[in-house]
């Protein structure tokens, strides 16, 4: 007498099922999905290792916006990057990243009617930032960065504190995040 196993699956149809899914599996190694390592699409060139951040231009009457934001962007680059950044605009640098503050709003956010003054208001800035290789080429453009950052104001004299110096600080902080992001991710 002959032992047989019992069958737990149809051979041809799972030998058809595993090579659907082998091919399936191939097929989306070789073309990839579109997702890439952090750097690995940078806008950088390798040849990249100094880059020069000049005070930015601005096109506003707002007194030091460009120190505090030139300031984060260099800050920023040297935290995530190996390049040597310099604010000197005479440097042999490989790289120079111009900025230019377009413009530079404080709008109301919100009104207290019992003191009829403007309780909160909105910082906007919007900036232009070229990235420019030694000879000339344009690594990176972004015309129209916009960023916005809420601060609080005070009647109360003996407790005044003006927060717009602090908004420009976390305003800076988050363009200078986001910019580098842009450069070195290239999205």
């Amino acid at each position: 007498m002959r032992l047989r196993w019992p069958r737990l699956y149809n051979e041809p149809s799972m030998n058809r099922l595993i090579t659907v899914l082998f091919v399936t599996a191939s097929l989306s190694a070789a073309t990839g999905c579109g997702y890439h390592a952090v750097g690995a699409a940078t806008h950088l060139t390798p040849d990249v290792r100094t880059l020069s951040v000049p005070v930015f231009a601005t096109r506003t009457e707002t007194f030091h916006t460009e120190t505090v934001m030139t300031d984060a962007v260099i800050r920023e680059f040297a935290a995530r990057t190996r390049l040597r950044v310099s604010p000197d605009t005479e440097s042999d640098a490989d790289a120079v990243l111009h900025g230019t503050i377009l413009k530079e709003t404080v709008s109301p956010l919100t009104y207290n009617a019992s003191t009829q003054e403007s309780s909160s208001f909105l910082l906007t800035l919007v900036v232009s930032v070229t990235l420019n290789a030694k000879d000339g080429r344009v690594l990176y453009e972004n015309k129209n960065y916009v960023f916005r950052q809420q601060f609080q104001s005070t009647t109360d004299l003996p407790t005044f504190l003006q927060e717009n110096p602090a908004a420009l600080e976390r305003l800076s902080r988050d363009f200078a995040h986001a910019l580098v992001a842009d450069v070195l991710e290239g999205f």
